[in-house]
């Protein structure tokens, strides 16, 4: 994967839009849940900026559009959550049941990944190569090979 880091005319880091990576809409079989959880403004403000894989082993791709995060497998382009950020901290997420394009069929399973990932989402900097490590770590576990 080539390194790039969308810049503005200030070179600053600018937010990651949805053209800056090949995506795939969310698909017809999908389930919505409720995350509840609350986030500082900085936190808001790391989400805002998106990501943009830099390494193979990045496997996401995300970005804002005004409160709504749309998550995708940077290797697929397969659109895996859509996170509909509210002030109640009560977030409405729409995630893929499509079993082609991502496996999970529990809503308990997936408020655990997803939990994890925006644990180290909100990071900065972004820590891509230690959530492929966990990522990697907790399917050995549930294989029984940890």
């Amino acid at each position: 994967m080539e390194k790039c880091m969308p810049e503005d005319n200030e070179n600053k880091i600018r937010t990651t839009r949805r053209n800056d990576w090949r995506t795939e809409p969310m698909p017809e079989q999908h389930e919505v849940f409720v995350l509840t959880r609350s986030f500082s403004d900085e936190e808001m403000a790391v989400l805002r900026r998106g990501n943009i894989p830099q390494a193979m082993e990045d496997k996401w791709f995300w970005y804002m559009e005004d409160s709504t995060l749309w998550a995708h497998r940077s290797w697929t382009g397969h659109c895996i959550y859509r996170i509909d950020f509210k002030k109640d901290n009560h977030h409405i997420v729409t995630v893929n049941r499509d079993p082609e394009q991502y496996r999970s069929s529990s809503i308990e399973a997936d408020i655990e990944t997803l939990n994890k990932l925006l644990n180290w989402w909100i990071r900065a900097p972004y820590d891509h190569y230690g959530e492929w490590l966990s990522e990697t770590y907790d399917v050995l576990q549930k294989a029984g090979k940890a």
